[in-house]
């Protein structure tokens, strides 16, 4: 059975860690997506990495599960200080510089660390991403409005998405269950549409995630962090001389593929991994996991 050991560390904020494998061992730092939670990143990945002679940390980011939450409008932050986070992190561990796993939100901190803080960063893997310069706000509002996007623009979201988030913002949330469903509902929308979905697993995680939540409600707080946009953001990624996987879905339904081909592009290091029918968040479509594993123990060796 796998068994981590939890630590709370102080950063410029107090976060939730949890440890695993051996300290003398290559350290992964698994750095999840947008208003989600560390154990978003399942216990079979986690023990596919340990197994390969890895220690892993996974974290909850700011404003999510057992850390601090934060009040935005007194104190509002951006990617730096999420990224700034995640070297609090090891530094609370010892780790002097980490194989950075990062998937969506997660991902623009990987790249952010890999541009501004180089030599934290053994390897960079960046899953269902973007280049972390590009604002996909003004693509995001064409589609929603009905108009074509601009040249040279990077795809918004699948109209299957778009039409979700409309519906999303009228459903019911006023019970646990309502809230549970809606999640589910989120979930499924991104795991695509060629894959099957594993229902089941995605409502004991989300139930999971409600349960263990300090401020539920806080979350949000990282869509308000992703629309802030400062210079550090916008640094040319041609710097980045960790070796980089960029791991992407064919049927990502936020990020089309031409994100994650343009992230690769941009990265001389890069080499670009296309995942057949895999969506935005791969763990609740089955098989996946271990696919996701094999391809990062690949990379970290």
């Amino acid at each position: 059975m796998l068994t981590g050991e939890e630590k709370f560390v102080r950063g410029p904020v107090r976060l939730w860690t949890e440890r695993f494998g051996h300290p003398d061992d290559p350290t992964v730092l698994l750095v999840m997506g947008t208003s989600t939670q560390g154990i978003g990143w399942p216990d079979e990945l986690v023990e596919a990495l340990v197994d390969s002679g890895r220690q892993v940390i996974r974290f909850d980011h700011r404003d999510t599960g057992r850390s601090d939450s934060v009040d935005f409008t007194a104190h509002p932050y951006a990617l730096a200080d999420l990224a700034t986070d995640a070297v609090a992190v090891l530094d609370a561990h010892g780790v002097a510089a980490a194989h950075v796993v990062g998937t969506s939100l997660g991902a623009a901190i990987g790249q952010w660390l890999a541009v501004h803080r180089p030599a934290r960063v053994r390897t960079l893997t960046a899953m269902a991403s973007s280049p972390m310069g590009n604002n996909p706000g003004p693509a995001w509002a064409r589609a929603l409005a009905g108009q074509p996007a601009a040249a040279g623009e990077l795809p918004p979201p699948t109209a299957r998405f778009l039409d979700h988030l409309v519906d999303a913002a009228r459903a019911p949330r006023a019970t646990a269950r309502q809230r549970v469903d809606a999640d589910v509902r989120t979930w499924r929308v991104l795991n695509g549409d060629v894959l099957p979905f594993d229902e089941p697993a995605a409502r004991r995680f989300v139930e999971q995630c409600h349960d263990r939540a300090g401020n539920l409600a806080a979350a949000a707080n990282h869509d308000l962090a992703g629309r802030r946009w400062d210079d550090d953001r916008r640094a040319s990624l041609s710097g980045i001389a960790a070796a980089t996987l960029v791991l992407h879905g064919s049927d990502d339904p936020l990020f089309p593929p031409a994100h994650g081909e343009a992230l690769a592009a941009q990265i001389p290091t890069a080499r670009l991994e296309i995942v057949p029918g895999m969506g935005h968040h791969p763990f609740f479509a089955p098989g996946l996991t271990e696919r996701i594993a094999g391809s990062i123990i690949s990379h970290t060796t």
